[in-house]
């Protein structure tokens, strides 16, 4: 099975997406991207295209004219987050998340508020797994 989650460039389409309250035209689309994403109109229709593929977005057609579609997204920038973030640590870490955690606290160059941060989110995590009998 293919990717189902939207590729770096199509993440710059939903980011455009998620912040707009109401559904947009491609060319509306392709406008909002001027200056963000360095390719042609017809590529970015293509992408569009590809994340109707995906079932991440939909649209409806316009009542005026049916040759306008307006696209909205179909699922929350968390729900994408999620399945990105399952998807890489299946990918590079052999679906072992502590490895994956691991790697990227390493790496990373944390300031005193965000190890805070992390350590109640893990003590949440560890009450949760508790009530869950996990």
């Amino acid at each position: 099975m293919g990717e189902l989650t939207p590729s770096e460039n199509e993440w710059l389409i939903m980011e455009v997406l998620w912040e707009h309250d109401t559904a947009m035209t491609a060319a509306e689309i392709i406008d909002a991207l001027k200056g963000t994403l360095d390719v042609n109109k017809n590529t970015i229709r293509v992408m569009i295209n590809r994340l109707l593929g995906k079932n991440v977005i939909d649209y409806t057609v316009d009542a005026h004219d049916a040759r306008i579609y307006h696209y909205y997204p179909k699922k929350s920038k968390e729900e994408c987050l999620s399945k990105k973030s399952e998807r890489f640590v299946n990918n590079y870490f052999g679906g072992n998340a502590s490895l994956a955690v691991a790697s990227f606290l390493r790496s990373a160059d944390i300031s005193k508020e965000e190890l805070s941060e992390l350590k109640s989110l893990v003590e949440k995590l560890e009450e949760e797994n508790q009530r869950n009998g996990n």
